[in-house]
């Protein structure tokens, strides 16, 4: 008898070892399933996070939808285009123009022709939350001072033009290119022409620079833009929330791609920029700390010649014209004028 328990108390069969056994066992499964619900959480929490700054970014409260407050804002911050904004709309010269893109939205934007026929053309392109109501500053540059005729579409989810999220100007560089092509319909056929944006419309002009675009786009002007999506969003996640990169903006990117068929990584104006033997003008204040100086740096570098930059001094974000309206006018000219023909 004495034997048979050693045995079993050896082999662990004896009542002590298989207590021990089942509740080794029993804190397996507890670890198990607290590793399990901690993954899910933590998943969750990134997901939910991460959809949150999808809608935080892509589908923020727009002002660019509000076209009345646009027009009266405008008229406000540049007083100087009211007498030629006026003159536009009293003998119905800028008018409104939709096509339709290839994945069914329906888009819109404004035209105006210069006084007198020219074959010179401006498109411009506005930037995050605006509209081309809040870039007639640039046409005014253009049509009334450059004499130009000028297209100015509203991208995605602003203005009159459909969509449900702002496109950081990565798709929005295929409209803008369909817009291109409808160009010579509204100003004939021998148009020469220069594509000029600000902010997010400076970062989709550096991106549109990087496909092939026809021979009557000359030039480039673009006016404080973005290196990348993913550097612009990382740099606002860290200064509003104060968070890395990592895990909510991999997942982020991850959500986008599924949604709007992009990622954050591709959206890159300095991989286009760098594929674009056009010219090019690189404007950007050198106290913008919304998108950061460094930046025009960055895509200057990577662009090809021939170029040219100009840093203005006490400038926070998209104020160059504003702050230095005859200075622009006349650098805007001086490099215009040597391509666009």
């Amino acid at each position: 008898m004495d034997w048979k328990c050693s045995c079993y108390r050896h082999s662990g069969l004896g009542t002590s070892g298989t207590a021990k056994h089942l509740s080794y066992m029993t804190l397996k499964k507890k670890i198990g399933w607290t590793a399990g619900i901690l993954l899910v959480l933590i998943v969750g929490i990134c997901i939910g996070g991460s959809l949150y700054l999808i809608d935080f970014s892509l589908r923020p409260e727009n002002r660019g939808k509000n076209m009345e407050e646009s027009e009266a804002f405008m008229r406000t911050e540049y007083p100087q285009i009211v007498p030629w904004l006026d003159s536009l709309q009293q003998h119905h010269a800028l008018r409104d123009t939709f096509i339709t893109a290839p994945d069914g939205i329906r888009m819109h934007a404004f035209y105006a022709r210069a006084s007198r026929p020219t074959r010179r053309t401006a498109i411009i392109v506005h930037g995050y939350t605006d509209n081309a109501i809040r870039m007639f500053h640039i046409g005014y540059l253009y049509n009334q001072s450059l004499d130009y005729n000028i297209l100015l579409p509203d991208l995605r989810y602003t203005g009159l033009t459909e969509g449900d999220a702002i496109q950081m100007g990565w798709l929005d560089r295929k409209d803008v290119l369909q817009w291109i092509d409808t160009a010579p319909a509204l100003f004939g056929d021998s148009l020469k022409a220069v594509v000029h944006g600000i902010s997010m419309g400076a970062a989709t002009t550096m991106m549109v620079s990087g496909e092939k675009t026809p021979e009557y786009i000359t030039c480039f002007v673009e006016d404080c833009g973005y290196t990348s999506v993913w550097d612009q969003f990382s740099k606002e996640l860290k200064g509003l929330f104060g968070l890395p990169p990592f895990p909510l903006l991999y997942t982020a990117s991850w959500i986008c791609q599924l949604q709007n068929g992009w990622n954050f990584q591709e959206a890159s104006a300095l991989s286009q920029v760098a594929r674009c033997t056009k010219p090019m003008l690189f404007i950007h204040g050198d106290n913008d700390d919304f998108v950061p100086t460094w930046m025009v740096h960055k895509v200057y570098a990577a662009k090809p010649s021939p170029k040219e930059i100009w840093i203005t001094e006490g400038v926070d974000h998209a104020h160059s014209y504003k702050l230095y309206p005859d200075e622009y006018t006349e650098k805007v000219k001086a490099f215009t004028y040597k391509y666009v023909r």
